[in-house]
C-alpha cells in the first residue's frame, strides 16, 4: 500500500477509528489482556503456588457448611466470619472465610475447623493480578478506565474486520495467508491480519463481556425495565432485610440451609454471606446443573430468624436477567464450555498484546513516509476544511440521509456481533446461548450509547445552534445512534424470547 492509498484509506471513519484509539490505549488493552489470561487459570496458578491452602489429608468425617462454621466458631471464637465458600478444584477441598470487609481469607481444614493459615486477599500474585485486571491499581476511576478500554478493544475489533474486508471474495484467501518469501513488512501485516480475524470472535466477546461488567450498574436495571420489572427487585438480593424482633434468636446454619435445599433441592451451595448486623439476612451463592459447564448460578436470601425464602433467583427474576446474571462471568472467563472456552480466552487475552505490536510495526513506517510527504510537499496549500456548520444544510434531510446510513452500519454489524458469539463456544457445541448473549450485550451498549446521544444532541441545539455554532457532525452522532439503537432492541425482544435461546 503506497502511502497516498493508506491516506485514502485513513480518510474513512472505521480507519482513523482503528488508528487512532489503537495508538492511545493499545498499551492499556495489552495489560488487561495480559492479566485476563492469567485469571482465566487463576485457581489452578493460586493452588499450584499455595498447595498447603488447599490441599488436606482425609482425617475422619468431611463436615458440611451446617457442621463446620459452629466447630470453627468454637475453636476460634474470636473469628468474624462475614462469609464462607468452599475452594473448588481439590480431591478435599478446604473452606475460605472472608473477614475484614472481605479484605482477609482465612483457610480451614473442612475435617477439623482448625485454620490452616490466612492472608490478605489482595496484595498476593493472583489478587495483584485481578487488581491490575480490574482498576489498573488506581483507586475510583481505574475500574472506568478498564471500562473504557474494554469497549475500544470492542472498537478496534469491529473496525479491525472491516478493514480488513477484501473488496472480491476471491481475494479471501490470499488476505488470510502469509508470503514467508515476502518483507517483514508485508508479513508482520499479514499476521495483524490473521491472528485480528481469527480470534475476532473470542477477542470481542472477552471485550464485551468486560465492558458490561464495568456498566452493570446501569445494565441490571435496564434489563429489569425491559422486561417488565422493577429495578427496585435488585435490593430484594443485595438489601433483603429479616423479620427482626429483640426476642427472636437466630436460627443456626444448619437449619438455614435445610430451608434452601427443600426450595432448590439439585442446586450445590458454593458461598454463604452471612447477615451483617440483626436485621439482615443470609445470601447464598449456588448452582444447578445447566448447559454450561459450571451450572445455571441461584442466588437466594434467607430471614435468619424464620428460615423463610425471602428472594430465590430462579423464580423471582425474570429468565433474561437471572441467565444474565448466570452466563457474564462464564463467558468473560470462558469458563462456559470447560477446557477448549478456557484455553481460547486465555489466547484471547494474549491477542491485544501482539496485535498492538503488530499494528505498530505497520503505522511507524507509514507515518515516517508520511511525514516525509508532508515535508517535501510542504509549500503547498492545504484543502480548506468545512467548518460542518448544521445550519449551512437542509437539517431534516441531512438527518434522514444519515439515519439511513446508520441502519446500514447496523445491519452489518448485528450479523457479526451474533455471529462472534456463536463462533466463540462452536467447538464446544454451545452456540446459541453465546450468540445470543452477544446481541443482548451489544443492545444495552446501544441504548446508553444512544442516551449519551441525545444528551449531545440537546446541548447541540440549546448552546451551539441558537449562536449558529451548532455542529452536524453531533447530529449525525445521533442519527446513527439512533439507527443502531432501534434495530438492536428489536432483535434484543426476539432473541431474549425465541425457545431457541432459552437460558
Amino acid at each position: 500500500m503506497t502511502i497516498k492509498e493508506w491516506a485514502s484509506h485513513q480518510r474513512k471513519w472505521w480507519g482513523k477509528w482503528h488508528l487512532y484509539l489503537g495508538l492511545i490505549a493499545g498499551l492499556i488493552v495489552s495489560v488487561v489482556g495480559l492479566t485476563g489470561s492469567i485469571l482465566v487459570f487463576q485457581d489452578e496458578i493460586d493452588q499450584k503456588l499455595n498447595p498447603e491452602l488447599f490441599t488436606v489429608e482425609a482425617n475422619g468425617t468431611y463436615k458440611d457448611y451446617g457442621e463446620i462454621l459452629p466447630l470453627v466458631k468454637k475453636l476460634h471464637p474470636e473469628l468474624s466470619a462475614e462469609s464462607i465458600m468452599i475452594n473448588k478444584g481439590t480431591t478435599n477441598p478446604t473452606y475460605r472465610i472472608l473477614k475484614d470487609g472481605y479484605q482477609t481469607e482465612v483457610f480451614i481444614n473442612p475435617y477439623t475447623g482448625e485454620i490452616l493459615d490466612s492472608r490478605p486477599r489482595f496484595g498476593r500474585f493472583i489478587g495483584s493480578v485481578m487488581d491490575i485486571h480490574r482498576t489498573l491499581m488506581i483507586p475510583g476511576v481505574g475500574r472506568y478506565i478498564v471500562g473504557a478500554a474494554s469497549l475500544i478493544l470492542l472498537i478496534l475489533s469491529i473496525t479491525g474486520i472491516r478493514l480488513w474486508l477484501p473488496k472480491k471474495i476471491r481475494q479471501i484467501k490470499s488476505s488470510l495467508t502469509v508470503k514467508f518469501s515476502a518483507s517483514f513488512t508485508q508479513q508482520n501485516r499479514s499476521w495483524h491480519n490473521i491472528l485480528g480475524v481469527f480470534t475476532f470472535p473470542v477477542v470481542s466477546m472477552l471485550s464485551l463481556s468486560g465492558c458490561v461488567f464495568v456498566l452493570n450498574i446501569l445494565i441490571l436495571p435496564l434489563m429489569l425495565m425491559f422486561a417488565g420489572s422493577s429495578p427496585q427487585i435488585l435490593m430484594n438480593i443485595f438489601g433483603a432485610k429479616s423479620n427482626y424482633s429483640v426476642e427472636y434468636q437466630s436460627l443456626p446454619l444448619s437449619n438455614i440451609l435445610n430451608s434452601f435445599q427443600k426450595v432448590e433441592p439439585e442446586a450445590t451451595v458454593t458461598a454463604i454471606i452471612f447477615p451483617r448486623d440483626s436485621t439482615g439476612a443470609y445470601l447464598i451463592n449456588a448452582q444447578k446443573p445447566a448447559k454450561m459447564a459450571e451450572g445455571r448460578k441461584v442466588l437466594s436470601t434467607v430471614d435468619q430468624y424464620s428460615g423463610k425464602i425471602l428472594f430465590n433467583s430462579e423464580t423471582d427474576l425474570p429468565n433474561i436477567v437471572h441467565a444474565y446474571l448466570s452466563w457474564i462471568q462464564p463467558i468473560h472467563y470462558g469458563s462456559f464450555g470447560g477446557m477448549i472456552t478456557r484455553i481460547s480466552a486465555l489466547i484471547g487475552g494474549l491477542i491485544p498484546l501482539v496485535l498492538t505490536i503488530t499494528g505498530f510495526f505497520i503505522w511507524w513506517p507509514r507515518y515516517t513516509g508520511r511525514k516525509k510527504y508532508r515535508e517535501k510537499n510542504k509549500g503547498r496549500a492545504p484543502k480548506e476544511k468545512g467548518e460542518q456548520v448544521l445550519l449551512e444544510v437542509n437539517v431534516w434531510r441531512f438527518f434522514v440521509s444519515q439515519l439511513k446510513k446508520g441502519i446500514i452500519y447496523a445491519l452489518w454489524i448485528l450479523p457479526i456481533t451474533f455471529l462472534s458469539g456463536g463462533l466463540y463456544g462452536l467447538l464446544v457445541g454451545i452456540v446459541w446461548q453465546p450468540a445470543c448473549f452477544a446481541v443482548i450485550f451489544c443492545s444495552f451498549l446501544a441504548t446508553i450509547n444512544f442516551a449519551v446521544s441525545l444528551i449531545v444532541l440537546l446541548f447541540n441545539l440549546l448552546f451551539l445552534v441558537p449562536f449558529k455554532k451548532g455542529k452536524r457532525y453531533i447530529l449525525r452522532y445521533f442519527a446513527w445512534s439512533m439507527s443502531i439503537f432501534i434495530l438492536y432492541l428489536i432483535a434484543y425482544f426476539f432473541f431474549s424470547n425465541i425457545n431457541i435461546c432459552r437460558f
